[in-house]
């Protein structure tokens, strides 16, 4: 059959995210014998002209759509990027009666809600580079899908979810040819990195998260020699700034420890990135077979410094692991980021400025510490359960698809806001959501580009932040 597979994610900030699911899912497609055509909508200039182009030069058998994100997670900034997807199904629908396909995280975490919005769909759940080609095999035959695991839809009004089953899980890693499928130029142009994953699901439960929902609880991890034979892939094709998108890179350690070895024995010549670690795990060991194995950043998620916000969002470390992962990063070479999230249950005002304290304390120059405030309640998390029992949240699950937040009752917003404008006033390499999601980005990542700067360019936030104060902007 001929497929059209349109990425409709069109969020550019902080940076474009190349999006691995739907090329992985093309390309798995692809294998099964379909002619396959990515519609990537991130660069459109007329997303409404360039669907109807091509659905009148393809004439496709199916339409699918990759769906990422649901919103940006911004409390003081929200924006909701699902309502534009009704009317590209309706553009569709207008045009031809094939079937419609719908996949990505944002169906991971909340299909129900999502096929409400758009009826007469299919929702792809679970590794869709496995279910996708045995629904298009169904489809291609006319046959009845309905005992297929790994779909959902709706049936005369009522939700149906067959559960995916994790039989034929590949251990190889994935390597789309991400040059066939999307713009590279643009996508370079605005600091993009390559997605690599080399494990799928998270063994922690952290409130707030939506992970064990798109992937799974337990860690399905990918073969060491086939994750490093994919970077040297990529970086012999050219696109050498890769980054590793696991939910945590360094759990468990010793698959973590494997990838670096095997890495290290290579000439890859490959610029690595990984901004999911976890302080628990952590620490010299690690660091030196990182930097010999080709990083140049790395990310830490901390959300707090304090315990008692530690153990209300269930982060399975404590502050005594977060001092000791400041000690390890201060006798490395690595860039690394910080990431913080205010407001989560157990927050006070003495949490927030000890967590401050040790943003201030710890954080080297050439870091950069992110801050954000409130914590996006997705239904069926243990946030949810709190949010309900606190007296916070009123409404049902199903209509939590447009963002709803949490901020702990301890924490007056007004206070934190004003608390973190001071923190970011003292020190250039502080920076909050406001400014992740500045329109300016777009254009800092050009001439950066232009300037030969490579990514991670967030180690030079504390120079780009004090170049736009001298111009009058203090972002």
């Amino acid at each position: 059959m001929n497929i059209l597979l349109i990425s409709t994610n069109r969020n550019n900030l902080p940076v474009p995210v190349m999006p691995i699911g739907a090329c992985i899912v093309a390309q798995a497609a692809e294998q099964a014998g379909h002619t396959v055509f990515v519609l990537d909508l991130m660069f459109s200039s007329d997303p409404a002209a360039d669907i109807q182009a091509e659905l009148a030069r393809l004439q496709p058998d199916v339409v699918a759509l990759s769906v990422r994100n649901i919103d940006n997670v911004d409390m003081r900034n929200p924006q909701f990027f699902i309502d534009g997807l009704p009317s590209i199904v309706q553009r569709v629908r207008s045009t031809t009666g094939v079937p419609i396909i719908l996949g990505g995280a944002a169906l991971g975490i909340m299909p129900e809600q999502i096929l409400r919005l758009v009826p007469d769909c299919i929702a792809v759940i679970g590794d869709g580079e496995l279910v996708f080609p045995q629904l298009l095999d169904r489809l291609s035959r006319k046959e009845d899908f309905a005992d297929l695991p790994g779909i959902a839809w709706i049936e005369q009004g009522t939700f149906r979810l067959n559960r995916f089953l994790t039989a034929g899980f590949s251990t190889l890693c994935p390597a789309p040819d991400y040059r066939r499928w999307l713009n590279i130029p643009c996508y370079r142009a605005q600091m993009a990195t390559v997605p690599i994953q080399t494990k799928i699901g998270c063994q922690y439960n952290c409130v707030y998260c939506t992970y064990p929902k798109i992937e799974g609880s337990s860690c399905r991890l990918k073969d060491p020699a086939s994750i490093v034979a994919a970077i040297v892939g990529f970086a012999t094709a050219g696109l050498r700034d890769i980054e590793i998108v696991d939910s945590v890179f360094n759990a468990p350690l010793e698959h973590a420890m494997a990838i670096c070895s095997a890495l290290s024995q290579v000439r890859h010549g490959a610029r690595l990135q990984c901004l999911e670690m976890n302080p628990r795990d952590f620490d010299d060991g690690l660091l030196t077979a990182m930097e010999q194995a080709g990083f140049v950043g790395m990310g830490i998620t901390l959300e707090s410094a304090s315990d008692p916000v530690l153990q209300g969002l269930r982060k399975g470390f404590s502050s005594r692991d977060v001092h000791h992962a400041a000690a390890v990063v201060a006798r490395h070479r690595i860039p690394c980021a910080w990431v913080f999230l205010f407001g989560g249950p157990g927050e006070t005002p003495e949490t927030v400025r000890e967590t401050l304290q040790f943003a201030t304390r710890h954080i080297r120059p050439k870091d950069v510490a992110f801050f954000n405030v409130g914590l996006r309640i997705y239904p069926g998390t243990e946030l949810e359960t709190i949010a309900r029992t606190q007296g916070l949240l009123s409404l049902p699950a199903q209509e939590l698809l447009a963002p709803r937040f949490y901020l702990s009752p301890e924490v007056d917003a007004q206070w934190l806001d004003r608390e973190l404008k001071k923190a970011m006033s003292r020190q250039m390499n502080f920076i909050n959501m406001a400014a992740m999601g500045h329109p300016l980005l777009p254009k800092i990542h050009r001439i950066s580009h232009a300037l030969g700067l490579r990514p991670p360019l967030w180690k030079h936030t504390g120079t780009i932040r004090r170049v736009l104060r001298m111009m009058g902007m203090d972002i």
